[in-house]
């Protein structure tokens, strides 16, 4: 264990303090408690960042022994594809923060809005109960990412569901907003389940071995039989297959993300789902590395069904949130498919692509919320010619939506590029197959733009009386500025992160006990 102060401990503990002084300062006070609490849970991550060593594996650790009976540990630590998803994290929910600040006062104001009587729901409950529960999933999230032992894992990926499930069904715009919130929970909850029996397994594997533990240094060292090792390896990747998601698992997705508000819809798209392909890499990688083998070959069939489904059902979408998640079902698709083709480019591209996929679906989000807010329904039809009258609002979307679709010099395109080469270089039938889901990323990028941008000028959005739709203030401009800047920054200088990366990437790798193919011009050139 480091010595010195808990660092993680305090990263991940200051949002939970913030939520629950969000909740006791009243709904005025709290989103400027949210923002104070979320930049300094920032500064913390990045302090953290900053005194980290790539490639000397698992750093800052901390273990104390939690529930003894059962080999429980409270126990974190932190190492290249944990931080990268950390600063997800911290980045994304400032940016929420500062994006719903007006979402949910009981007179908005900033934008002239053209909304329909009668077309959206009150929230459930007032705004620092919204704050509150945006920083609660931080705070889960930042545990997930850090723990090393697999009961407290488990613990944090059950407890997440409830903030989640409070964002959906508190504050989606709809009546359909409880049901939506349902079947997100039965999912979960479907998945942490099926889970659960496999973290039994592992309780009894250790003890069965002399001292109960789920540390994952204990655990890594277990001989696990082959039928064993592959039942527990279905429980872990069932459960991470429902939060990713991927095909067949995915429906929720759709109808959580369009009964969501948009900051809601960041968090559980940007952040939460990043568990799901995290806990592939972590957990089943990690434990089960012969299991991982075998499972590749039906794992890589979902993958590319997930990239190639998901981006045609967004192709014909008319709900704007409902639009965005279906992009999001393609793009994890991707990263399961660099995760399980088992080679250092793709895996260390599937992390990037974690990364870069949370930034660019925050920001396509966050554009279209206020796209959203502005023109009072989510119905693509609805809109039309809104460059006309807010450029700078229909030029992030442009931006975010490029970035989506991974435009080279965007950072998206770095890592799908990795994923696909990666990919290629041992599996060239998913790779050219999926390489159609690009041709189709840019048929539903832009034909969404153009029918919502282009054109005339909608009349409902003009109406007499009403005004127009008004171009993006001040605070919504910065609430995208941070996204917009860290986009094109790795676009272009993926290095920093990488370097992170890869360590980590390489020390995975060589517990699986897979190498890099041969390159294959090499190969054909000595025959």
């Amino acid at each position: 264990m480091t010595s010195g102060p808990p660092w993680l401990t305090i990263l991940a503990l200051l949002p939970a303090v913030g939520a629950v002084v969000c909740l006791l300062a009243g709904a005025r006070a709290a989103k400027l408690v949210a923002l104070v609490v979320s930049l300094l849970t920032l500064g913390v991550a990045l302090s953290v960042a900053a005194g980290y060593s790539p490639g000397s594996g698992m750093q800052l650790t901390e273990q104390v022994r939690w529930i003894k009976p059962l080999g429980a540990y409270y126990a974190l630590g932190i190492d290249g594809i944990g931080l990268t998803l950390v600063l997800l994290v911290v980045l994304v929910t400032p940016v929420v923060v500062l994006a719903s600040w007006r979402d949910f006062d009981p007179a908005e104001t900033g934008a002239a809005r053209v909304v329909p009587a009668g077309a959206k729901l009150a929230p459930k409950y007032d705004a620092g109960v919204f704050y509150a529960l945006v920083l609660a999933v931080e705070t889960c999230a930042l545990f997930l990412f850090l723990a090393t032992d697999v009961f407290l894992f488990y613990v944090f990926f059950e407890v997440i569901l409830i903030p989640m499930y409070l964002l959906i069904g508190g504050f989606g715009p709809t009546a359909k907003r409880s049901s939506a919130a349902a079947k997100f929970l039965i999912f979960g909850l479907l998945g942490g389940f099926v889970m659960l029996a496999s973290v039994i397994g592992l309780y009894g594997l250790s003890a069965a071995a002399g001292t109960p533990s789920y540390l994952l240094s204990d655990l890594s060292q277990l001989p696990i039989g082959t039928v064993t090792g592959r039942w527990l390896f279905i429980g872990f990747m069932f459960a991470f297959a429902v939060k990713a998601p991927l095909v067949p698992l995915h429906s929720w997705l759709p109808d959580a993300a369009e009964e969501s508000s948009p900051g809601g819809a960041t968090m559980m798209v940007g952040v939460m789902d990043k568990i799901g392909t995290f806990g592939m890499i972590r957990f089943c990688l990690g434990l089960f590395p012969e299991a991982s083998q075998w499972a590749t070959p039906v794992v890589l069939i979902l993958a590319t069904l997930s990239i190639i489904y998901g981006a045609v059902l967004a192709i014909g979408s008319r709900d704007l949130m409902r639009f965005i998640a279906y992009t999001s079902i393609s793009h994890f698709g991707f990263i399961v498919l660099g995760i399980f083709a088992l080679t250092t480019q793709s895996l260390a591209g599937s992390t990037l692509y974690m990364l870069n996929h949370g930034l660019s679906t925050a920001a396509l989000f966050i554009a279209a919320g206020y796209l959203v807010k502005r023109g009072g329904s989510r119905d693509i039809s609805a809109y039309g010619g809104v460059q006309k009258v807010a450029p700078v609002l229909a030029g992030l979307m442009l931006f975010a939506g490029l970035s989506t679709l991974s435009l080279p010099g965007l950072s998206s395109f770095v890592s799908e590029f990795m994923v696909l080469a990666g990919t290629f270089s041992r599996y060239p039938a998913y790779a050219i197959v999926s390489t159609l889901a690009i041709v189709l990323a840019a048929l539903y990028i832009l034909i969404t733009y153009q029918r919502t941008m282009t054109g005339p000028l909608n009349p409902r959005l003009d109406v007499a009386g009403e005004g127009r739709v008004r171009d993006l203030n001040g605070r919504e401009r910065l609430a995208m500025a941070p996204l917009v800047l860290l986009i094109l920054a790795l676009g272009v200088f993926p290095k920093p992160m990488l370097d992170l990366i890869n360590p980590a990437v390489q020390a995975t790798m060589s517990y699986v006990g897979v190498s890099d193919p041969a390159p294959r011009v090499a190969a054909e050139g000595g025959r």
